[in-house]
């Protein structure tokens, strides 16, 4: 009896392992992101073989993806898109945010330092995001056996998609001229990394942000980090987070659709297709899923709206400020109350407020007031009291996603409808706003368990780290409000 008890104990074990080995997952998620590509761009260019004409045609195709909260800028575009979550949950409030009471940038970490380039260079890592994400997960559900590696040319878009605890992440250091990385994650480069930047060196001497060469070394990156660190090849599903970030670089220099992005798009579709082919040949097209999204969209320049009678405006955050800060000292008797901007998010001098005993509350209100003044503001909203603000639901709730107390400021600014920080003899686009230029974002699923189709439903940038997981069997992202997709 004994005998056959240990028997059907181990028949039991067997048989959990087996059903637990049930759980098919592809070897690799690629997780593709094009800096302020709106999902128009899909089909205002005419592509050539096996880049973007392959994801149109084997792809499944979500044609109306929206990002649901302000600011639609990179840092938090690339966070939300990976978490599943918004800045009221993750925290990256915007490419620079206060962090206790400093202006910081989204990946600033003091207590690590550059590895590679000027190590002697303030440290990047992933400490400000405060949830997990789709890396992370995969990490967890398969006992940290799962590899990630990020890249871009931004350390934002590095950083934040590939997680907390990546094998690597790699962005591009315009002092040194080379990819560098942060000792959060190591304290020396890889070999492969750095061959790849001695063998590079005239290109990445280059001007990477307005040139095509900048996507061709981000692609040339990627593809050694699936050779050297054989990403796809081992027991778990591996990742990797892709970003191209020149095509946000040039068009905030040059505009939408000028030559110089044109170029650079052309130049996208062209490494698309050799990546493409290359994850072909070493994973095999039904062993990996890539996605391809945008952290946020693109509104034209005044120059180039303008130009054909259509209606635009710039809004200066700078003047703003000042004409409002002098109507309240005149008010209060106190000079700056507004203590700077970001993007359309505005911060209250608190600490000027409490030395003078005035009522922060209705220093804000004043504050308000005063800025809707302004021709080119719509609304500007005491975030705080938000509910009893005059604006649209709409915009409600997608300024209360993109708060987070003690980084966001205290007002939000809502630019007239096609209105964007900037000036008028400004050539470039910008993004940030609410309306959809900004907030409407390609998004195509390509490869492992996909069926080509497409949908024109409602679908949101917080369903991608839902949609994905879901498809693995994974847990989402501990913050993820979306819903999958399929």
């Amino acid at each position: 009896m004994e005998r056959m008890k240990r028997i059907l104990v181990v028949v039991m074990a067997a048989v959990a392992l087996c059903v637990s080995g049930q759980v098919e997952r592809p070897k690799l998620i690629v997780g593709l992101v094009v800096d302020q590509m709106r999902w128009d761009y899909l089909y205002n260019y005419q592509w050539g073989e096996g880049g973007f004409k392959t994801l149109l045609q084997d792809g499944y195709l979500c044609n109306n993806t929206i990002i649901d909260y302000v600011p639609t800028v990179t840092a938090a575009g690339h966070a939300t898109i990976f978490s599943g979550t918004t800045p009221a949950f993750h925290g990256i409030a915007g490419n620079n945010f206060m962090l206790n009471g400093q202006n910081v940038t989204s990946v600033q970490d003091d207590t690590e330092r550059a590895v590679g380039g000027n190590e002697k260079t303030r440290g990047k890592s992933p400490r400000n995001l405060i949830t997990t994400n789709i890396a992370d997960q995969l990490q967890l559900a398969t006992n940290f056996k799962s590899r990630t590696v990020g890249i871009a040319l931004k350390d934002r878009a590095s950083i934040l998609p590939s997680g907390h605890h990546p094998i690597g992440a790699y962005w591009f250091d315009s002092s040194s001229k080379s990819f560098v990385t942060s000792t959060y994650y190591m304290d020396k480069l890889p070999k492969w990394v750095a061959d790849f930047n001695k063998k590079h060196h005239d290109e990445l001497s280059m001007d990477l942000s307005n040139l095509p060469i900048g996507t061709t070394m981000t692609f040339a990156l990627a593809e050694q980090a699936i050779i050297n660190e054989k990403l796809g090849q081992g027991e778990a599903t591996d990742m990797l987070t892709l970003s191209v970030s020149n095509t946000d670089m040039c068009a905030h220099s040059f505009g939408s659709h000028s030559p110089k992005v044109d170029a650079i798009y052309y130049q996208l579709d062209k490494e698309l297709a050799s990546f493409i082919q290359l994850l072909d040949q070493r994973i095999g097209r039904g062993n990996y899923l890539l996605f391809l999204t945008a952290d946020h969209g693109g509104t034209h320049s005044y120059p180039r709206m303008t130009e054909h009678g259509l209606p635009s405006g710039c809004v200066s955050n700078s003047a703003n400020v000042n004409a409002a800060n002098i109507e309240l000292e005149k008010q209060f008797g106190v000079p700056k109350l507004i203590k700077l901007s970001m993007g359309y998010t505005y911060y209250i001098n608190t600490e000027v407020i409490d030395s003078a005993n005035l009522d922060c509350a209705a220093v804000t209100r004043a504050a308000c007031k005063a800025l809707m003044k302004s021709d080119d503001i719509e609304w500007a909203v005491d975030v705080l009291n938000i509910d009893s603000c005059p604006i649209p639901s709409i915009l409600k709730e997608r300024i209360k996603l993109g708060y987070f107390p003690g980084r966001s400021g205290e007002i939000y600014v809502v630019p007239r409808t096609g209105f964007y920080s900037g000036s008028p003899n400004e050539a470039g686009s910008n993004h940030g706003s609410w309306s959809q230029s900004d907030s409407h974002i390609p998004l195509i699923f390509m490869g492992w368990h996909i069926t080509p189709g497409e949908t024109s439903r409602l679908t949101h940038m917080t369903d991608i780290a839902a949609t994905v997981c879901a498809m693995l069997h994974i847990q989402a992202p501990n913050g993820c409000i979306g819903t999958p997709i399929f």
